[in-house]
């Protein structure tokens, strides 16, 4: 496994030609990777709508205008019966995502800790997505049990000044070192069609590659453009460039679970099994993906079928972890407030939607 990979490495790689490029992935994919093994999992919004962050790709952000519904934090026993209708349906991970800049300890916080311990009680693999996190509440999640923590660098450190300016990158890199002086294993990923070129998809490919380890899990989302939003009319990316982005993280990744995410609605069967050939084994089951469209599981379940394919159990990769209860915690609450960083340059797409946005509620 290599963490030097250069860019116009990864570029070589990207550009094959696609009968090649589908073989070579194939080939590593299935000395790493059982091919007939696909995980299913669930993403589960618990938080949704309000949030302060302006990325351009975002229908949760405050500051646009759409058609999303925002809700508080969800109770424990509400995301229970979440996690249950998942398992029962198939998914062995539950993927708990808040619209939040980062964690706040205190009551909500806690509240989220308490869901891990439930769903990790449930023998399913537990990930969340909440924003940036420190050392000690990354050591926090991981007594109460989190099996991953997503937190995407979404494209190349060059472009990511284009989508996002409420953050900095380092900001996603100093969040993923945090996650790693824990247990937890790192899910880290992008979203393609976002406007960048394919440069900027081998420099996110480079940025991912180098962390070390290589993060155990990356999503790979084709951009669904929501209405209010300033990306919002971007044109769908082709299935090539799905397959091409796949096949490629496959090989630079070897060892990774590469997930087939958001966008998955406007992909045939047979553009999905060509993911899968190329290197692909995961999926988000269910009705949405946080806000955006997604396919039914039982459409999905069709498809496995179809393709001979067979949900991964939970834990396959890495043990169970242990959950601590809040009472014997090691790590309790220090109220941190750290200085996350606020760039000071301005995104002229993402200031139109924001002054859209309050025309329309004017």
């Amino acid at each position: 496994m290599r963490h030097n990979w250069t860019k116009e490495e990864v570029l070589e790689v990207y550009n094959r030609p696609i009968m090649n490029l589908l073989y070579d992935a194939a080939t590593v994919h299935r000395e790493f990777h059982n091919p007939n093994q696909v995980q299913v999992s669930t993403l589960l919004s618990i938080k949704t709508g309000g949030c302060p962050e302006d990325c351009g790709y975002c229908p949760q952000a405050a500051r646009y205008h759409t058609d999303i519904e925002g809700n508080d934090l969800m109770s424990v026993q509400q995301v229970k019966a979440q996690a249950l209708r998942a398992k029962s349906s198939g998914s062995s991970r539950v993927c708990m995502g808040a619209a939040w800049r980062n964690v706040k300890d205190g009551p909500e916080f806690d509240q989220v800790l308490e869901m891990v311990r439930t769903i990790n009680k449930l023998d399913m693999e537990v990930c969340c997505t909440l924003g940036m996190i420190t050392e000690n509440q990354a050591q926090r999640l991981a007594e109460a049990g989190l099996y991953a923590y997503n937190h995407n660098l979404d494209s190349s450190e060059e472009y990511y000044k284009e989508v996002i300016s409420t953050r900095g990158y380092q900001d996603r890199l100093d969040t993923i070192d945090n996650v790693r002086k824990t247990n937890v294993t790192v899910c880290s990923g992008g979203i393609i069609g976002m406007g960048e070129n394919v440069e900027d998809r081998a420099g996110m490919l480079v940025a991912l590659a180098s962390l070390s380890p290589q993060p155990e899990s990356t999503p790979i989302n084709a951009l669904v453009a929501v209405e209010g939003t300033p990306l919002e009319e971007q044109q769908p990316v082709s299935i090539w460039e799905m397959v091409r982005m796949v096949a490629t993280t496959r090989i630079v990744m070897p060892q990774t679970q590469v997930r087939l995410s958001a966008g998955r609605t406007d992909m045939t069967r047979e553009g999905q099994a060509m993911c899968f050939f190329a290197g692909a084994n995961s999926i988000f089951a269910g009705d949405k993906l946080l806000t955006t469209p997604n396919p039914d599981v039982n459409e999905d379940m069709k498809m496995f079928e179809l393709l001979g394919l067979e949900p991964m159990k939970p834990f396959v990769k890495k043990a169970q972890p242990e959950t601590v209860e809040a009472q014997y915690s090691e790590y309790k609450a220090l109220g941190e407030k750290p200085k996350w960083t606020r760039p000071d340059h301005k995104i002229d797409r993402n200031e139109q939607a924001k002054q859209a946005a309050k025309a329309v509620k004017a």
